[in-house]
This record gives C-alpha cells, sequence and structure tokens, in this order.
C-alpha cells in the first residue's frame, strides 16, 4: 500500500485551505465625498473577524492620499485608485463591490470595464445611476439637496471665484446632525477631525456611456437603503432605484452612515446579500 509522506501530506492540507480561503468573498469598500477607508473600520473589523477578505481603498485626494482636491476636475482621475484596483486583480478573481453615498459612481464606473471581476455590487445609501449625471433628472435625484439646513458647504475655488467651486465640505458645525444624527458621539467626533473637502466637480462629471461593456446587467446589484438619511433621502433612493431596478433591496433604521450608526446589520445586510447572490448563481 502507497502511504503519503509527511511532506505531501503537509502540501495537501495548505492545497485545501488555500482552497477554503479563496471561497470566503472578497469586499472592497469605497467610501462617500469627504470620506476614506477609515470610514469602513467597524465593517473592516466585523468582516476581517468573520474570515472574510477586506480592501479599503482611499479615492484620489481623500483619506491619507495627500493630492489636493482643487486639482482633481475630472471624474476619471479621482476614480483612479479604485480602476488601478481592479485592473490589477488577476482574471479569475472577483470581488464585491461596496459603495457609500457619491462611493455609488464608482462602484458604477468600475462595473461598466470591469464587470467579468465582479461578483456583486453594493449600494449603500449610495448614488446608483447607470449613465452618471446625463441629465436634470439624474442631478436631482442623485445630488443631495441640503438647502432646508441652511448655508451648510464650506467650498473652494481652486480655477478662480468666477468659476464653479472646484472642492466643498459640510461645515463642521452641522456634520452631525446632516450625516452622522444617528451614530456614537465619539464615531461623529472621529469623523470632523478627519473628513476632507471633496473634489466636487470631478463628481458632477461623472458620466458612463451605457453600451461600453454589455456584460454590466449581469452583475447582480443591491441597495440598501437607509430610512433615516438626511443626505440622500429616502425619496432620491426609491427614484434611483425605480430608473435601475437592483436584484434586491435590503433597508436600514438608520442615518446617512450606517457604518458607524447600524455596523452590526450593515455587516449583516452584507452577507445576506452575498450569500443570496451565490445561492441564485449557484442554481442556474
Amino acid at each position: 500500500m502507497l502511504i503519503k509522506s509527511e511532506e505531501a501530506m503537509k502540501e495537501e492540507v495548505v492545497e485545501k485551505m488555500l482552497k477554503t480561503v479563496s471561497l470566503k468573498p472578497h469586499f472592497v469598500l469605497i467610501h462617500g465625498i469627504s470620506g476614506g477607508s477609515w470610514c469602513w473600520y467597524k465593517i473592516r473589523c466585523l468582516m476581517e473577524n468573520s474570515g472574510y477578505r477586506v480592501s479599503c481603498l482611499d479615492l484620489k485626494g481623500a483619506g491619507i492620499d495627500r493630492s489636493d482636491p482643487d486639482t482633481i476636475l475630472k471624474f476619471e482621475d479621482y476614480n483612479k485608485p479604485l480602476m488601478d484596483f481592479m485592473s490589477a486583480l488577476p482574471d479569475h478573481e472577483q470581488v464585491i463591490l461596496v459603495g457609500h453615498s457619491a462611493g455609488g459612481l464608482s462602484v458604477t464606473a468600475a462595473t461598466h470595464k470591469f464587470a467579468h471581476k465582479i461578483s456583486l455590487a453594493v449600494y449603500v445609501a449610495a448614488t446608483m445611476l447607470k449613465a452618471g449625471f446625463v441629465d436634470e433628472q439624474a442631478m436631482k435625484e442623485g445630488v443631495p439637496d441640503l438647502s432646508e439646513f441652511g448655508d451648510v458647504y464650506a467650498m473652494e475655488f481652486g480655477l478662480g471665484a468666477d468659476q464653479p467651486p472646484t472642492s466643498v465640505a459640510i461645515k463642521k458645525e452641522f456634520q452631525r446632525k446632516i450625516l452622522y444624527h444617528m451614530s456614537p458621539q465619539e464615531d461623529s467626533t472621529l469623523a470632523v477631525m478627519l473628513l476632507r473637502p471633496g473634489p466636487i466637480q470631478a463628481l458632477q462629471s461623472a458620466r458612463f456611456t451605457e453600451g461600453d461593456d454589455q456584460d454590466i446587467e449581469k452583475v447582480p446589484r443591491v441597495y440598501i437603503r437607509t430610512m433615516y438619511d438626511r443626505v440622500v433621502k429616502p425619496d432620491q433612493q426609491e427614484a434611483m432605484i425605480k430608473r435601475w431596478p437592483p436584484s434586491n433591496v435590503y433597508v436600514l433604521e438608520s442615518d446617512h452612515s450606517p457604518f458607524f450608526s447600524a455596523p452590526f446589520l450593515l455587516f449583516g445586510l452584507l452577507v445576506k446579500a452575498t450569500t443570496a447572490t451565490s445561492s441564485c448563481i449557484g442554481s442556474m
């Protein structure tokens, strides 16, 4: 009888372990305007403790990326870190993209170009527009209207005072009231310290040519609604869902920042969405 050597048995065990690890989904988390990868620290901890692979990216001019947001004028430039990340992935590897708020634009852009590398696209209180800001209706649905709160924006005019603003940030005194009103005080305090002006001109230039990649509709999409959102309001979320219906819609009773205000529930929905999508694909 042939007896395997101890070395061969070790190699088999390692191979099985690698296969098991590879079965765990790889989440790629994308922040919204003014945010950064730091927004996801609670979700990342929950995911990694549960054995999932997680990548949190800083888009250009955000987080620890030191680019000046007033010099970032095109969406392609702002979104380059995500596109570079997707390009570097092996062709056989798929990830789950999760975008928060304006991060939804980044997810959609990646889906247009790298559909074969994306097993699921998740929009968390996010801008979900198939073609981007192509018309007034898209702007109405996807751009936050904070006029009810007064003069909330601090703007920078990198191209001159007679030109549109190049970057914006919600003034510190309004941030908790608008962004984090259901979140723990310590998280909103952290956010006030870390939020940076976002390249608004670049974001508003986001447009995607439908038909660039016919596979985009093959990528399952999930929308997670935030019922007490004061930024991307519930009626805006509903309008985007109706315009481009996703595979599933889940609901969180949270503010605009469920990664702070409802991290365990958000984590649970992300895992649920992943499991549901895998089951559907497996039954096809």
